[in-house]
């Protein structure tokens, strides 16, 4: 039988003892306070009467300022000093001290004392010294409770730092994570589908950890340090979990803003405590996600006035990745999307010297990822994985990740038992448009507009080479937008610009449809004409294809320039640019017009046909227009030579 004992609700806290000791000083300062009127306490004539009448039994004096009053058994027995005769915490009898008074005058009460025990009315009396503890720790509570406050509060500010329970002493310390082969890392290369090359590259970095012999016997020496650069969730972090899972030796993980403190020095001797570990357990890996966050290129941002702290920390890692004492069996590999803010002496070799670009993946990495992330799906028979990964082109492994999920929740909502091929479908159109929102509200006039606008996407792109084959239309809200057409694009290495015209045209085949059919635009291309003038640009300024400007780009591939005030061309060239810009996208512009004249009634009646269906699909365009006048196979595009 287990014990299945809920736990209290009630935690202890130090900060318990704090508040009973103030609540006990409170009330010492209440009881010992003449808001409460005392019994005890008497005036010094008062005792004199007592005194004379030979009712004190015995006298205590403490310091020369008070005294204490014992009264005699008869005093205790008459109704005056009832009320001390009784103990008023116990209820027995008070055995003293009953009576205490101030004393103004030492020396002249001592004499009364004297006097009074020589004549018999005095049993005893005594001189004492007495230090009140509660007056003394009352006077120095204020200061316990600053330190106590300020010690807790610098305890926060470290963040648990390093070991010892995160004392404000070990903020220094470093925080990276330790794992070794005691630890539980299940991820391995076997987890990491595609990405040969990379792993590759990095697991001969393990293998050397493991045999060095094989290497050093050719006289080769390991890279120092391999730097991952890609765009986010093509696997980075991945890869580096897949290292510590096959690594045999110990593996220290953080992240590049852990080193971030508001205290100054304090990311250097992080550096410092992270490197001195490290070679304590040498041979080592040392893992920093996003290296970027300290690593950036130093005094760039003049007008700030710099990151000294930031600036300090990246000189101590500069120095302990390639400096006097450093050790070669400690190995750094860091993970960055944006190696183009980060410093040269950083990226040179002997630090990094390797720059492993980890790229989105193509077709057949696709399916690998699809497969590694189905296993866990319970899915139908059958699914082809092939076509999965066709229906996702510029998907990271992250997105990939996210489509299975979505599928699979999709499937539940649906009160499936098994994850098909529609439910993937669903997720891809949930994740890029967005959630359909079928209760918004559009106007039969607006359903039109937008049938009309998404038809001449549909129809344009059907009639152009080079535009990407569409997948299916609709004028379900969407997400941000009111209807959206879907492509499959082909994935090219390079593009040459009759390509680049045919996208842009077939973007524009939206406006132009409104305005072929009735004869005016909207505000509904505002993301066409967002889309069109990104290319347009990029034509003129960056891929050098206009014949205007010449083969010159303005394009910096280093990320200095985005630190410069000027701009890399005069004046004169800006409204050239302008000019071609303009000229390339109205150019489009008119002939989407013209290809929507010669097919104005199939535009309507596919117009017609969407918004009877608000979805049509790659056969319905095939019965309106025919088989696409430019039907290029996929083997006949492998077989095109460059």
């Amino acid at each position: 039988m287990s014990d299945n004992k809920k736990p209290s609700g009630l935690k202890f806290s130090p900060w318990w003892i704090s508040g009973a000791i103030i609540f006990m000083f409170i009330l010492l300062n209440i009881f010992n306070s003449n808001s409460f009127q005392d019994p005890t306490k008497i005036s010094s004539s008062k005792f004199d009467e007592l005194l004379n009448s030979g009712q004190i039994e015995k006298v205590i004096v403490f310091n020369k300022v008070q005294a204490e009053a014992y009264l005699t058994a008869a005093a205790l027995k008459d109704k005056a000093n009832s009320k001390v005769a009784k103990d008023p915490l116990f209820g027995g009898a008070n055995k003293g001290p009953h009576y205490t008074f101030e004393i103004a005058d030492a020396q002249n009460f001592e004499n009364k004392l004297i006097k009074a025990k020589t004549e018999s009315k005095l049993k005893d009396y005594d001189f004492k010294l007495k230090s009140d503890w509660s007056e003394v720790l009352v006077g120095f509570l204020p200061m316990i409770l600053l330190v106590g406050v300020w010690l807790y509060f610098m305890r926060r500010m470290s963040g648990g730092a390093g070991g010892g329970g995160g004392q404000i002493f070990n903020i220094g310390k470093s925080r990276a994570k330790l794992f070794d082969e005691k630890a539980e890392v299940k991820t391995t290369f076997k987890d990491v589908a595609g990405l040969e090359g990379a792993k590759e590259e990095v697991q001969e970095i393990v293998e050397f950890l493991k045999n060095p012999e094989k290497y050093t016997v050719l006289g080769g020496k390991i890279p120092k340090g391999a730097l991952l650069v890609g765009p986010p969730g093509t696997g980075k972090t991945l890869l580096a979990k897949a290292v510590a899972g096959e690594a045999k030796v110990p593996f220290f993980s953080l992240s590049g803003s852990d080193f971030v403190e508001m205290f100054v020095g304090v990311g250097a001797s992080r550096v410092r405590d992270l490197f001195k570990q490290a070679k304590e357990k040498s041979p080592s890996i040392i893992f920093i996600d996003e290296i970027d966050a300290v690593g950036r290129a130093r005094g760039k941002n003049s007008m700030s006035g710099g990151n000294d702290e930031r600036e300090n920390t990246l000189n101590q890692l500069l120095t302990e990745m390639d400096g006097f004492g450093t050790n070669t069996h400690v190995i750094v590999i860091a993970a960055t999307n944006r190696a183009d803010v980060l410093d040269k002496a950083l990226m040179r070799a002997g630090r990094f010297d390797r720059q492993i670009y980890v790229d989105l993946p193509d077709i057949r990495e696709r399916k690998e990822i699809f497969e590694v992330h189905l296993t866990p799906l319970k899915k139908v028979e059958g699914l082809d994985t092939d076509f999965l990964a066709k229906q996702t082109p510029g998907f990271s492994g992250a997105d990939i990740a996210n489509v299975c999920n979505e599928a699979a929740l999709i499937a539940a909502r649906h009160n499936k038992t098994a994850v098909d091929k529609q439910d993937f479908l669903d997720a891809v159109d949930r994740i890029v448009g967005g959630l359909e929102k079928k209760n918004k509200i559009v106007t039969p006039a607006e359903k039109r507009a937008i049938a009309v606008h998404e038809a001449g996407h549909a129809t344009v792109s059907w009639m152009l080479e080079h535009a990407a084959p569409l997948i299916k239309v609709t004028i379900v809200p969407r997400g941000q937008s009111l209807g959206a057409a879907w492509y499959l694009p082909e994935e090219r290495l390079i593009v040459r610009p009759d390509q680049m015209l045919d996208e842009m045209c077939a973007t524009m085949g939206g406006r132009a449809a409104e305005k072929v059919v009735f004869d005016t635009i909207s505000t509904g291309a505002l993301s066409d004409l967002e889309k069109v003038t990104k290319q347009a640009r990029a034509m003129v300024t960056i891929y050098g294809l206009n014949e205007k400007l010449g083969n010159i780009t303005y394009y910096d591939s280093s990320g200095q320039g985005e630190y410069n005030f000027n701009k890399p061309y005069s004046e004169d060239t800006a409204i050239t640019i302008d000019k071609e810009i303009s000229i390339l996208i109205e150019g489009q512009y008119q002939r989407a017009i013209e290809i929507l004249k010669e097919n104005k009634d199939k535009l309507l009646l596919l117009a017609d046909i969407l918004i009877e269906k608000e979805v049509i699909f790659k056969d319905d365009l095939e019965t309106i227009f025919g088989k696409r006048p430019y039907q290029i196979t996929a083997e006949e595009n492998m077989e095109t030579p460059l």
